[in-house]
């Protein structure tokens, strides 16, 4: 019991986040209840998202019923490759990603073929909820395929690796660099066997990786190492991530991106719950941070201040950066 003990106080002076801690003193105190359908719905956040001008893969449509699964052919059009995802799906459960069309059918990510008729039977238990959350009926929405930059090529195993940052009041305050890997399925989840990444909020250059809970400094199928990767166009993520404050209106979300190789930085989803992971993949605390960062914004209050996107990327960039994270 002592053990134990002293185990909570070392991770605690570290400032290494609890999930009690983050949902009294983050989740329920930043995010209004009646805001969460803007981020657990994959469409409401594209539609919000594209009115603000920030950029999102193309939505080519939307099925809410049985009777409008009769307009895929006409979404899908000539396209060769397209996803077909639950609006409010986790994880990635339930999403469907072709690549390329294969005579009259389809060819998958995975090589697999399918017909025009897997594809709506798919659709259609998106819409019975079978993938949402709380098992609700949901909607499928069809959008462009996101084509990874190749700087991903030799530290990712097929999918689409993704970008996580944690912002607390459009701070951001910590990022990681999400990998698919054969155990997981090409899916950019931890939870089913992808890499975390660390990432330097001042730089954009990965750290060490977190693989099923253990530190890693090599991919388990490219064997190539994940650290000292320079992401590409960092400020760009760093400020999309920014942005995602006015755009929902929660104070504590993951912004999930993804960096394609002809459009950029891309917002995937946001996430009002984001997980607790990311200390681990940047051997660091999220308590210290979220704390400087409180701190600064109450220091502003006196005076009426409120910073831009832009300056709260600054202000982050400079305190948070690997080289100065040990000062906190």
């Amino acid at each position: 019991m002592l053990g134990l003990w002293k185990t909570w106080k070392a991770l605690e002076a570290k400032g290494i986040m609890g999930i009690n801690r983050r949902n009294a003193d983050y989740v329920l105190k930043y995010n209004k209840r009646h805001l969460y359908p803007l981020v657990d719905d994959k469409i409401l956040t594209k539609e919000r998202a594209i009115e603000a001008g920030i950029n999102v893969p193309e939505m080519y449509g939307v099925i809410s019923t049985e009777k409008e699964i009769d307009k895929l052919s006409e979404i899908i059009g000539n396209r060769t490759d397209f996803v077909v995802k639950p609006a409010q799906g986790a994880g990635g459960d339930g999403i469907l990603v072709v690549a390329d069309r294969f005579e009259d059918r389809y060819r998958t990510v995975s090589g697999k073929i399918i017909s025009h008729e897997d594809i709506e039977h798919q659709i259609s238990s998106i819409l019975t909820g079978l993938y949402s959350l709380g098992g609700h009926r949901d909607r499928a929405l069809i959008e462009y395929r996101v084509i990874p930059d190749q700087i991903f090529k030799s530290i990712s195993y097929e999918g689409v690796p993704d970008i996580r940052i944690i912002v607390l009041k459009g701070y951001p305050v910590m990022a990681m660099l999400r990998l698919p890997t054969r155990q997981s399925g090409g899916k950019a989840n931890l939870h089913q066997g992808a890499i975390g990444v660390g990432v330097d909020l001042a730089t954009g250059l990965t750290l060490n990786g977190t693989w099923l809970n253990n530190k890693i400094t090599k991919h388990p199928d490219t064997t190539n190492a994940v650290d000292g990767v320079q992401l590409p166009n960092w400020d760009g993520f760093m400020s999309l991530a920014a942005n995602c404050y006015e755009l929902c209106g929660l104070g504590y979300i993951g912004v999930d991106m993804v960096l394609d190789q002809e459009k950029g930085p891309l917002i995937l989803e946001l996430n009002a719950r984001p997980g607790l992971n990311i200390q681990i993949a940047n051997d660091t605390g999220l308590t210290l941070r979220a704390h400087a960062v409180e701190a600064h914004i109450a220091k502003l209050a006196k005076d009426d201040i409120q910073e831009t996107p832009i300056e709260r990327v600054r202000f982050a960039q400079g305190l948070f950066g690997h080289k100065f994270a040990a000062e906190i």
